[in-house]
């Protein structure tokens, strides 16, 4: 992992795809216990270290993720995060040439059992999902797309580009024949990330660099 930020209140890392977020049972070495072990060496912090993800990216995802370092910051950063004042924006690699430079994709999506569901509107649980995506590059019957997220719901980037007809490399999941990735990684990135300070409100933004290149997937 890259540390992107760091300061009392805040840190942000760069996720590698391939690693989970936070730990589980399934995935007990994670994102959260690297990032935390990083801040006992680095402060030389005896006992347990409180850091909490503020959100989380997908175990094939890559990007930037915010960590709080402080419960306050963990209240305010939640809190901005239901007001709608954090931005993400994320690059994704898809299957096939999508023809509209811009547009706007909006479903309803269910929490089915590790995989989204499309559902009509009125199914129980399910949630509106709105994204907008920009055309950035064609070839080779692949499109490099960069994506504004409207709402955060589970796996909705990929579900709804696959609903689209336009799967994420790597995302065998969710309908993609190219794997050229590796197990475990997907061309979804969080390239981009901006919210305001817990403390000082200052607005903050970030960059990270996606670890695959679209001229690469391109020639696979």
């Amino acid at each position: 992992m890259d540390i992107v930020h760091c300061d009392n209140h805040l840190l942000v890392v760069a996720k590698p795809s391939g690693i989970a977020t936070q730990p589980s049972i399934e995935n007990p070495e994670s994102l959260e216990g690297f990032a935390k072990n990083w801040v006992k060496q680095q402060f030389a912090k005896p006992g347990e270290v409180f850091l909490h993800a503020v959100h989380r990216l997908d175990k094939p995802v890559s990007g930037l993720v915010l960590f709080a370092r402080t419960s306050k910051a963990l209240s305010r950063l939640n809190e901005f995060m239901r007001m709608g004042r954090f931005k993400k924006t994320y690059f994704a690699v898809v299957e096939g040439v999508v023809s509209q430079n811009t547009g706007l994709l909006e479903d309803y999506l269910l929490h089915g059992e590790h995989i989204a569901l499309k559902v009509q509107k009125e199914v129980n649980g399910a949630k509106l999902c709105r994204l907008q995506y920009v055309v950035i590059k064609r070839g080779n019957g692949k499109t490099l797309l960069e994506i504004d997220l409207e709402t955060g719901r589970y796996h909705q980037i990929r579900a709804q580009l696959s609903f689209f007809g336009y799967p994420i490399v790597g995302d065998t999941k969710y309908g993609a024949k190219n794997n050229c990735l590796g197990k475990n990684k997907i061309a979804l990135h969080q390239g981009k990330l901006s919210f305001p300070h817990p403390i000082t409100k200052e607005d903050l933004f970030f960059t990270c660099i996606e670890p695959w290149s679209f001229e690469k997937i391109n020639n696979t």
